[in-house]
């Protein structure tokens, strides 16, 4: 496997053609591994705090943490549930994503904002992918923490035309044991390996080709990334 970072990609605005910007490093039975942040700035999922006004839960949250409360009632607004409020803000998307402070971010964002989640990533990286010359799959990439371990490690948020998991359930392991659980997270492990190939969070390469993984690239864009999200009775935490 390979994953090579895109330099030179310039600063992605509001309206911005991604598929223009990047066709000419794309080719079929590539994996594009794309930051979501520069998906989000060009579908102007970006938010002014002087636009927002926080309400009570907002600003009762925003004292107990020491938060912006502006900041706060964006992740409000992005989530279905809060998981946990204990240090910071665990949250269950409208997409289904458990993550820190519902994706919310003020990282990379113009001055005085703080950038969402795409709105659909799956239907995102679907359009990208058709754009795209060769249709190549595209993971749409996100930090997420980890609840059991350190650090942060990119999943994928959005999937078009890679399967999102290899289910290994029912075929045997060298040793001819059955196997009941094994289910490789194939779209999170591309993202988490994409990642290392940027220089690092402010290297300014939010595009990573990996090839090698053709045969986990579909010609269907195939379920997405919902079909990575776990759901509330098979949860053993929540």
């Amino acid at each position: 496997m390979n994953a090579r970072a895109i330099e030179g990609l310039p600063e992605v605005h509001p309206g911005d053609d991604l598929a223009a910007l990047l066709a000419e490093h794309t080719e079929a039975g590539q994996v594009v591994v794309i930051a979501h942040k520069v998906v989000s700035k060009a579908e102007g999922r970006i938010r002014a705090l002087a636009g927002i006004e926080p309400g009570a839960e907002a600003e009762a949250l925003a004292a107990k943490l020491g938060k912006d409360p502006r900041h706060v009632q964006a992740v409000l607004d992005e989530s279905l549930e809060i998981v946990r409020d204990e240090r910071v803000l665990i949250c269950r998307t409208r997409h289904g994503f458990v993550c820190a402070n519902a994706g919310v971010d003020q990282s990379n964002a113009p001055a005085d904002s703080v950038i969402l989640l795409p709105a659909d990533p799956d239907a995102s990286a679907r359009a990208l992918r058709a754009a795209l010359p060769g249709r190549p799959a595209v993971v749409i990439a996100d930090s997420f923490g980890r609840a059991w371990r350190l650090g942060q490690c990119d999943v994928a948020i959005g999937i078009a035309g890679l399967a999102p998991v290899d289910d290994w359930h029912g075929r045997v392991d060298r040793s001819g044991r059955r196997l009941h659980a094994t289910a490789i997270a194939i779209a999170d492990e591309a993202a988490a390996a994409a990642d290392l190939a940027r220089a690092g969070k402010d290297a300014g390469e939010p595009v990573v080709i990996v090839s090698g993984l053709e045969r986990f690239v579909t010609d269907e864009d195939g379920p997405g990334a919902a079909a990575l999200v776990r759901g509330r009775d098979d949860d053993l935490f929540l």
